[in-house]
């Protein structure tokens, strides 16, 4: 629309602008033309009825006989004829000899040459007109008391100003025509404009969307023509890229789930063989051979739940749990009953993935043991966020801490913020699948630097379920 009322407002100024200028011209043309023709018609009159002498009793003669021949009929044009003795002012006309008064300076300018001036009188324009009869000359009797004549014109303008007002309408109509075919002509413009660059939006929204076999419609050879190729051809080049992506991380998917199959399976025959080993007299061999199984069984589960993740096919399994009692079943699982400060209500009911929770609560506490130091912390406390009510779960240590500049990275897969920690220190994936756990319940989980040292992991969760 913006383009149609620019394109609108550029033809009404073009329009006003051409009006205005052939009002000016026209209206110049016809006073011009009508101080022409009375200019002339007076000459030419007084060249014609004053001879060249006369008694000096002839003023009112003369001055009858100018006035019949100046005047018109319709009252449009009157004439008046003063004399005035030498040395001495033009006297002023005869009330309603002429349409105006003659104002002195105009009379005394008459005198001397043809004078023509437009003025207004009452609110009405009129065309004054002097000029003195210069080849007069007095008779011998009384020359004294006779000077040459001043014949005055006043001609009426009504005429002229009724023409420029029918003008002016015929000029306003023809510029709300112009307005009304500028308006039509913009808007089908602005249509057959606006149409492809629709186009192009609508598939930039579908593409945006994932849609990427979207391609528009190429009409034409002009400049959006040449964008709507310019568009089909990054589309068919972002399907190709993101066909190759989802082809090569559903491969990779593929691989870690084949890879850690394949691993669980001697796995387990292993573990079996190491319960055995480690009856023996002298089990060490056999405790870090177990020690290691495990960790590589550990490993292996880690890899089969990510894989889960990545290919959007892990799932909640929601039911009622009762909060404190959930973790205390954690901690007694795992031998860590007595080791932690636990502060939960005891009548906090949540609906969460029990195995889930379980596993994120495991991560945390289990991360503070390896890394931290004691004394343990576990917190549970009701809390709303964003108007939805839930529950925050923190987990503080007593250790040095998680240093600033890796705050940001804690959470990534296979991170270890001591690049020559021990192999018994864990795989790097906890707090990645803790996360990817909180995230699947609509929740979060987050780590800061504890108020006086050692780290602090906080969990959100909706007390229903996902929301």
């Amino acid at each position: 629309m913006r383009t149609a009322a620019a394109f609108t407002a550029v033809a009404l100024l073009a329009s006003v602008l051409a009006s205005g200028v052939g009002y000016v011209l026209v209206r110049d043309a016809m006073l011009e033309r009508t101080r022409d023709a009375v200019a002339t018609q007076v000459r030419q009159t007084v060249e014609r009825l004053v001879p060249v002498q006369m008694p000096a009793n002839a003023d009112r003669t003369l001055q009858a006989t100018l006035q019949a021949a100046l005047s018109t009929a319709d009252r449009r044009q009157r004439a008046c004829v003063v004399t005035s003795p030498p040395g001495r002012p033009v006297p002023s006309p005869a009330p309603g000899c002429l349409h105006v008064p003659v104002p002195a300076v105009f009379a005394a300018r008459a005198v001397r040459a043809m004078v023509v001036q437009r003025v207004r009188h009452l609110g009405r324009p009129y065309l004054l007109v002097g000029t003195s009869v210069t080849v007069y000359r007095a008779s011998a009797v009384g020359a004294q008391r006779t000077s040459p004549p001043i014949v005055l014109v006043s001609v009426s303008l009504d005429r002229e100003a009724a023409d420029l007002r029918s003008f002016i309408r015929a000029m306003v109509m023809a510029d709300a025509a112009a307005l009304l075919f500028g308006l039509g002509l913009a808007l089908a413009a602005a249509h057959g404009l606006l149409r492809p660059v629709r186009r192009l939006g609508a598939g930039a929204r579908a593409l945006a969307e994932g849609e990427l076999t979207t391609r528009v419609q190429v009409r034409g050879r002009d400049e959006l023509a040449d964008l709507a190729h310019t568009f089909n051809r990054a589309a068919g080049a972002l399907e190709t890229t993101v066909t190759e992506l989802r082809a090569l991380g559903e491969a990779a998917r593929r691989f870690v789930a084949d890879v850690s199959h394949e691993l669980r399976t001697p796995l387990t025959a292993m573990t079996a063989l190491t319960d055995v080993l480690e009856a023996e007299p002298d089990p060490t061999a056999a405790r870090l051979v177990v020690a290691e199984t495990r960790r590589l069984g550990a490993l292996v589960e880690h890899l089969i739940e990510i894989s889960r993740f990545d290919a959007g096919a892990a799932a909640l399994v929601l039911d009622d749990v009762v909060v404190a009692e959930a973790v205390a079943a954690v901690l007694d699982a795992r031998g860590w009953t007595g080791q932690v400060a636990v502060a939960a209500p005891g009548d906090l009911v949540v609906r969460v993935d029990p195995r889930r929770f379980d596993v994120i609560v495991a991560n945390l506490v289990g991360n503070a043991f390896r890394h931290g130091r004691p004394p343990v912390r576990l917190e549970v406390r009701r809390a709303e966020r964003d108007g939805v009510p839930g529950f925050e779960l923190s987990v503080a240590d007593s250790g040095p801490g998680i240093p600033d500049d890796l705050l940001p990275l804690i959470f990534d897969r296979f991170f270890k913020a001591e690049a020559a920690r021990s192999r018994s220190a864990g795989s790097g994936l906890g707090l990645a699948i803790a996360r990817e756990n909180a995230s699947l319940h609509g929740g979060t989980l987050e780590a800061s630097a504890g108020p006086q040292a050692g780290a602090v992991f906080t969990l959100w969760l909706p007390v229903a379920g996902t929301q």
